[in-house]
């Protein structure tokens, strides 16, 4: 018997049956089948699919190129869809990620709004009670007139400082034309500046804003809410008006109703006219509130004239942008009061 060890010097293996399959039939040895690749298949198939594409092109060009124009036009309106429902979701809740946190008022809940009547165009902020001051139209020309503009401010200023939940605006846009690109709201805000803010600067300054597109009273109103919502994430819980004494009727019944909030949440201060206005006023307010009672909106007729004629700068209104909520009450017409839904109702 050999002993020697196996390793590298020792004899090479010895295959007694040849690597395969034994056929007892043949006598013969069979190679073993390799498995079949599934890839040359699918490669087949996608050069047939290719192919018979390409041979319904040869017969039918014409009803290629309409499905192939139809199945652009389906991607082309599903996107469509999709980018307007985007659109919609950002109009609705502003820039993505704004939270309540992102408002630099969030913290207030009721607005006093103070309505412009006048520009202020001196150069000097110490004449704010002389008449020359300011831009008078001829029926504002009395004695006493500018002191009257700086009561509102005023009335505006203190009801602002016995409720610190509020904000102050000061509404009214660029309205004449001799008066140059400065605004009722601007004016108003710069003499409640120049007069340290009648004693309330660290308590009010800070809450006093303006609104300065408006045309008439009822877009005051309307406007400086929609600039309220603007500020502070939310619509006003209460409304208080500052305007003239004889525009009660109009603010508090007329415009309050035309935007369909609460009586019980509105209230209006007004302040007397000049002695030798009174009359005048009196006469020129009840024809405006028969204007208002038969087109509450002031989009038709006379009052849509007066609107025009008060933009001599073609100033473009921002609203509704920054309150969406109200889209619907911004684009109606009508005599008879807004069908739609609105935030403080529901």
């Amino acid at each position: 018997m050999n002993s020697q060890p196996f390793g590298p010097g020792s004899p090479k293996s010895f295959l007694a049956y040849p690597r395969g399959d034994f056929d007892l039939e043949s006598g013969t040895f069979r190679k073993p089948r390799k498995p079949k690749n599934s890839d040359p298949g699918i490669i087949r198939m996608i050069k047939s699919l290719r192919n018979r594409i390409q041979y319904f092109y040869k017969l039918h060009p014409l009803a290629v190129f309409l499905l192939s124009l139809c199945f652009g036009l389906t991607i082309l309106l599903v996107l469509s869809i999709y980018e307007s429902r985007f659109r919609t979701m950002i109009s609705q809740n502003g820039e993505l990620g704004l939270g309540l946190n992102s408002y630099p008022l969030a913290n207030l809940q009721n607005l006093v709004m103070v309505a412009g009547h006048s520009i202020y165009t001196s150069a000097n902020c110490g004449k704010i009670d002389k008449e020359d001051s300011w831009f008078l139209e001829p029926y504002q020309k009395h004695p006493g007139q500018a002191a009257t503009f700086v009561a509102h401010i005023k009335d505006g200023v203190e009801a602002v400082a016995k409720d610190e939940r509020a904000l102050l605006l000061f509404s009214g846009g660029e309205t004449r034309k001799d008066a140059g690109p400065r605004s009722e709201a601007q004016s108003y805000w710069a003499v409640a500046e120049s007069k340290g803010w009648f004693g309330w600067q660290d308590n009010v300054r800070s809450r006093a804003l303006t609104e300065e597109h408006a045309r008439d009273s009822f877009e005051n109103l309307l406007f400086s809410v929609c600039r309220f919502r603007e500020l502070t994430g939310t619509y006003p819980q209460n409304i208080t008006v500052i305007s003239y004494d004889f525009k009660e009727e109009r603010f508090a019944h007329l415009h309050r109703s035309a935007i369909g909030f609460p009586e019980s949440r509105f209230s209006f201060h007004g302040t007397p006219t000049t002695p030798d206005s009174k009359e005048a006023a009196m006469k020129g307010e009840a024809l405006v509130r028969a204007q208002f009672e038969e087109d509450p909106y002031g989009c038709l007729g006379s009052l849509h004239k007066k609107r025009l004629k008060r933009d001599p700068f073609h100033r473009v209104i921002p609203y509704p942008h920054g309150c969406p909520e109200l889209k619907g009450l911004f684009s109606y017409c009508g005599s008879a009061p807004y069908p739609g839904t609105l935030p403080w109702l529901s």
